[in-house]
């Protein structure tokens, strides 16, 4: 796999369910930002996709992560602490999803998430989700270019 060019956003989401991972993907192709989304269906493939090991070995740093915090096995929050943990990964946003558990929110940012929001659910809050990200996370904020 060629990595990205320099202006297209790489994004890795994490989502165990494969319907839920095409309304996120269909919906990053809906902004004018250009992405390219890699779904992973848990957290320790997360981790070797960041990781660069296996069959992810020729893939992109992610310049984004979306993140379940509930996750079978590895969950979300063994997978921002090594994140974060590690030197070369922890420049990498992680926008943590979240239920509405106080404990949940706060435990997603005392390891360090970037932000911590309700993960939505169905077509339009996963768009209204989408467009939030892209009009804040890509055209305000800055952050490092991860290494390639």
């Amino acid at each position: 796999m060629t990595p990205p060019p320099e202006d297209v956003i790489s994004i890795l989401l994490v989502e165990p369910d494969p319907e839920d991972a095409g309304l996120y993907v269909d919906s990053f192709a809906d902004v004018p930002t250009p992405t390219e989304v890699h779904t992973v269906p848990d957290g320790a493939t997360a981790l070797e996709f960041v990781h660069r090991r296996g069959e992810y070995a020729d893939s992109p740093r992610p310049d984004l992560v979306l993140l379940p915090s509930q996750l079978p096995e590895t969950d979300g929050d063994a997978v921002l602490s090594r994140l974060n943990g590690d030197p070369e990964l922890k420049s990498i946003p992680v926008i943590v999803l979240t239920t509405t558990d106080d404990d949940e929110v706060r435990r997603a940012y005392d390891l360090h998430a970037n932000a911590a929001i309700e993960e939505p659910s169905g077509t339009e809050e996963v768009d209204v989700l989408v467009r939030s990200i892209e009009q804040f996370w890509f055209d305000c904020v800055r952050y490092p270019k991860a290494n390639a």
